[in-house]
């Protein structure tokens, strides 16, 4: 009986290949980015008229009094498409928050995908922490929203974001503990499978070991972000994408390089051995003359689901 084997780059391959097939189309089927007309976009049809009416006042009073932008957006759905990725490409897109003082914020609620996300601006995380966000979220809208109180939640979230960046708001530092253990315990697991592919990677000759490098790229920069926050989680991303091509070019060209590779060649090798579109809801955004001010975002904030 004949026996095939394969070679763990070539099955690295074949397996990087097969998921790539699989996230084209979800990456084509993304939800169109709606235009910001107001700062409160109700196109979830979530809101009565009269709520949609004194929030957009609110808002419209708290910019013209310190210059934020704070903007509340529902969708009916996100269509697949993760709500980090969707609410980037919103303020992105629409640029909340003044050029150069970046401090725009994003309410963000998916109706049928029971999710939500505050996106903040660069200049305003140090007021609207991740922490901070993560309890709006979890303290103040989901609750709401469980019972089917929308226009509560909202409303709730929205004075809670705008006293957060006043400081006359705070999260339990119980939560934070608690939030910051699971967070430890997640990162610990992604280093412990991404961080095996990557050695892999740094040992694996040719074009095999590069394309594994690119294809772990949108993990090391989505994934300590997430977990770990600003600014660690962005640090090791740009970590990894400078520092892996320049220690994969020194690993060959020095001594203990030359046995690490040949070492964890070995170990590989002993190892086969061994082992045999926008979906629109009638908007009624109300308020005139709004704009996005050119601001960035860097990816702050925190999201959550009921």
């Amino acid at each position: 009986m004949r026996t095939y084997q394969t070679t763990v780059p070539a099955a690295l391959a074949i397996l990087a290949g097969i998921l790539l097939v699989c996230l084209v189309p979800l990456a084509a089927e993304a939800t169109e980015v709606p235009f910001l007309a107001g700062r409160v976009n109700d196109t979830a049809e979530m809101l009565s008229a009269e709520t949609e009416s004194q929030l957009e006042s609110l808002l419209a009073q708290h910019e013209d009094s310190t210059s934020n932008q704070v903007v509340v957006l529902t969708i009916a759905s996100l269509e697949n498409e993760a709500i980090e990725e969707y609410s980037i490409r919103v303020v992105d897109t629409s640029k909340l928050g003044q050029k150069g003082k970046d401090n725009g914020v994003l309410l963000l609620i998916a109706r049928d995908d029971r999710q939500v996300r505050i996106e903040v601006g660069r200049g305003l995380e140090g007021a609207l922490t991740d922490l901070t966000c993560s309890h709006i979220i979890r303290n103040e809208i989901v609750p709401n929203f469980k019972s089917g109180e929308y226009e509560r939640g909202v409303r709730a979230g929205v004075d809670a974001i705008l006293a957060a960046i006043a400081g006359e708001y705070t999260a339990d530092e119980e939560d934070g503990v608690e939030e910051l253990g699971v967070n430890i315990i997640a990162f610990l697991f992604f280093l412990l499978v991404v961080g095996l592919f990557t050695v892999i990677a740094l040992v694996t000759p040719g074009c095999a070991g590069w394309f594994l490098y690119a294809f772990l790229l949108p993990f090391w920069a989505a994934f300590p972000f997430a977990t770990l926050g600003s600014p660690v989680g962005p640090a090791l991303g740009i970590l990894y994408a400078v520092g892996f091509p320049i220690l994969k070019l020194l690993l060959p060209k020095s001594d203990w390089g030359k046995k690490v590779v040949k070492g964890m060649g070995s170990a590989l090798a002993s190892g086969r051995g061994g082992r045999g579109g926008w979906s629109s809801g009638g908007s009624r955004s109300s308020g005139g003359g709004f704009s996005g001010g050119g601001g960035s975002f860097s990816g702050g904030g925190s999201s959550g689901s009921w």
